[in-house]
């Protein structure tokens, strides 16, 4: 049981050891492109409001993923609960703010 510990404990070693420094800085490009992007649709006032605020929300999407899946390793192994969780709370708030929509709309 130890010795499958260990080796375990080794591999994911070797595996954060290969895997550098290359992709967090891809991780932190792609960040910043982002955070561009959405500074760019809001300082030109010519594009129209709601096309800006599918901008905005789009670029905070893809930024949530980019965070969760470079920073936040969520695309390592043994990630499956946190990543449940998070779907759950997700799943709640969209059906609070449905029902309180719903609760003021009727």
């Amino acid at each position: 049981m130890a010795s499958n510990h260990s080796a375990s404990s080794e591999e994911e070693t070797r595996r954060h050891r290969a895997e550098g420094p290359q992709k967090h800085i891809v991780a932190f490009v792609m960040s910043l492109a982002l955070t561009i992007i959405a500074f760019a649709a809001v300082a030109a006032g010519e594009i129209n409001q709601t096309f800006t605020y599918i901008i905005l929300v789009s670029m905070a999407i893809l930024q949530v993923f980019v965070q969760m899946a470079f920073w936040m390793h969520m695309k390592d192994r043994g990630h499956l609960f946190p990543i449940f969780g998070i779907l759950f709370g997700v799943i709640v708030v969209f059906t609070m703010v449905i029902m309180a929509l719903y609760w003021v709309w009727w």
